[in-house]
């Protein structure tokens, strides 16, 4: 019987992922082939290969077809797909707008996007794909990517410049196709924990 593995913050780092990869791979052997991986969110972002990674998970039930995959969607996820409009419409007539309203105080300061389409846009995904003003993130000590969602290096992996609108066109259908998929939840039942009755 396989075990739950459970991985999450991989933000656009590939070599981290492949490394983490192989290391459980090789530590459960057996085991392995048979297991539920629980992906936490946050694949995009801060590193360089937010493409690659989203190729290496969209690979993973063809390359091990008797494990269970799921993919949690993160923050920062959700965001990304704010901005290239893949979530629902909101229910009852919302509209993207009213998700502005609390915020936009921050507009200018956190430098929202404001490309074609903005005005139908989910707040996340305008301040996604912003630029922001204060350069320096004084919380982590280093300057931000770009976005205060350190989005630069994701819209760089897929050879568009940060806050271009052209990220649209250049992310992959299946890549979409993933982002969309993503779920906020995810309940895994167990027959019987490890070491109890």
């Amino acid at each position: 019987m396989g075990v739950t593995i459970c991985i999450g913050d991989i933000h656009g780092y590939i070599h981290k992922l492949e490394r983490v990869w192989m290391n459980l791979e090789h530590e459960l052997r057996e085991s392995f082939d048979d297991s539920t991986v629980i992906f936490l969110g946050d694949y995009c972002d801060r590193g360089p290969d937010t493409a690659k990674v989203i190729d290496f998970l969209v690979s993973l039930p063809e390359r091990y077809p008797s494990q269970k995959h799921v993919f949690l969607c993160g923050n920062h996820d959700f965001a990304f797909a704010a901005f290239l409009r893949l979530l629902p419409p909101p229910p009852d007539g919302f509209s993207l707008f009213d998700t502005w309203k609390e915020y936009q105080k921050n507009e200018e300061r956190e430098g929202w996007w404001s490309g074609e389409g903005y005005e139908e846009m989910h707040i996340q995904g305008r301040r996604w794909a912003g630029n922001i003003r204060d350069r320096y993130n004084v919380k982590k000590g280093i300057d931000f990517k770009g976005s205060i969602y350190d989005a630069a290096p994701t819209f760089e992996s897929y050879g568009v410049p940060h806050g271009d609108g052209g990220l649209m066109k250049a992310v992959p259908e299946k890549h979409r196709k993933f982002l969309q998929d993503l779920v906020w939840v995810h309940e895994e039942v167990f027959s019987k924990l490890p070491g109890g009755s």
